[in-house]
């Protein structure tokens, strides 16, 4: 993990800019927490919540440098209503206590409506804001011309930093395109990152090549912007070439155990170690859940079921239910990492659900 550069005034005084909490000073590991529902239900589980909420702050994720983004994508923020997507907010904080950062998505159709989201995000006592594409007309979506029109994501940001003052980790979906994947050309990434000095972390959504340029773009900046890194297929990858900062990530909430494990590993340079978790069974689980990204959200949530986090593996509708050969391969694929999954009779009982 690298630190901020020391920022400091003419008599040597320590800055603190755009309410960063310098309490925290480094690039963590953010687990993209998914959201439980009760049973034979799309109701919020805030009790389920609370315990996945305490899992993470076991000491292995804590002393590893992990930190929250609650609200993301794979939190179905689309999906939640203002007032749940507060009361998240609250039971995280709760129990996170202060141990780890603590960072949230907000989502809204306008402009406006994602200000509230984020001053609500503030008052409850976030440590920053995590900034989510916005979403609606195609003309600022799928038809978007980022490199032509990059205005469009930078007079949001700048709106909700200029109201909030807190620090941002931007996830930069975008359309389509071979170079990149589903992650912002590097043009409009530079353009963003010298408009928007909250911004801190630069989530690596990208496929291969998209992730080697812009992560060689932003290490030209003069101040630090964190590498993090998302698709977890490419991580042994960037963690050897030393693009990887930090991360954020969904698959934590199935697989944090061993993700931590071979993070560490290479922080020691211990590429036999390192090689020896990527290829006993990690590997393998990342390209099936990453392999298509039509299923990823769906594939974190029966993970995390699975591992007995959530009490049941459905996502609000309209996003699909789980296919029974993905719940079937994802138990595989977890047995064969070594982890702990809930006992087949519960796994075949869900399964008959799917069926019907």
């Amino acid at each position: 993990m690298m630190t901020y550069p020391a920022k400091t005034g003419p008599d040597g005084e320590m800055k603190k800019p755009y309410g960063i909490n310098w309490k925290w000073g480094k690039d963590f590991l953010y687990a993209a927490v998914v959201v439980p529902y009760r049973e034979k239900s799309f109701d919020v589980d805030y009790d389920a919540y609370r315990k996945l909420i305490r899992y993470f702050l076991q000491p292995k994720f804590v002393d590893a440098g992990g930190g929250l983004i609650v609200n993301p994508e794979a939190g179905e923020v689309f999906y939640l209503e203002g007032e749940e997507k507060k009361e998240i907010i609250k039971v995280a904080m709760k129990e996170v206590d202060g141990k780890v950062p603590v960072f949230t998505g907000a989502s809204h159709v306008t402009t406006d409506g994602t200000v509230k989201e984020c001053l609500a995000a503030r008052e409850l006592g976030v440590d920053g804001i995590f900034f989510i594409p916005p979403m609606g007309s195609g003309d600022i979506t799928y038809a978007w011309n980022s490199d032509l029109y990059p205005e469009v994501w930078i007079d949001v940001m700048k709106a909700i930093t200029d109201a909030t003052d807190l620090p941002m980790i931007v996830h930069p979906t975008a359309t389509v395109n071979p170079r990149y994947g589903v992650g912002l050309p590097v043009g409009a990434t530079m353009k963003i990152l010298e408009e928007i000095p909250h911004i801190i972390g630069w989530k690596m959504t990208y496929n291969y090549t998209g992730w080697k340029t812009v992560a060689e773009a932003i290490r030209s900046l003069d101040h630090h912007v964190g590498i993090l890194g998302a698709p977890s297929d490419l991580w042994h990858w960037a963690l050897l070439n030393e693009y990887f900062d930090g991360a954020v990530n969904g698959a934590f909430c199935y697989a944090m155990e061993t993700k931590i494990d071979h993070v560490l590993a290479w922080r020691r340079n211990d590429l036999a170690r390192a090689r020896k978790i990527w290829n006993g069974g990690l590997m393998a689980i990342q390209d099936y859940v990453f392999g298509d990204y039509a299923r990823l959200h769906i594939r974190y949530k029966v993970g995390a079921w699975l591992r007995g986090l959530v009490p049941h593996p459905f996502m609000r509708p309209p996003q699909p239910k789980p296919l029974i050969s993905e719940c079937r391969e994802m138990a595989r694929l977890l047995r064969n990492l070594g982890l702990d999954v809930i006992p087949d009779g519960e796994i075949e009982r869900i399964v008959k659900l799917l069926s019907r």
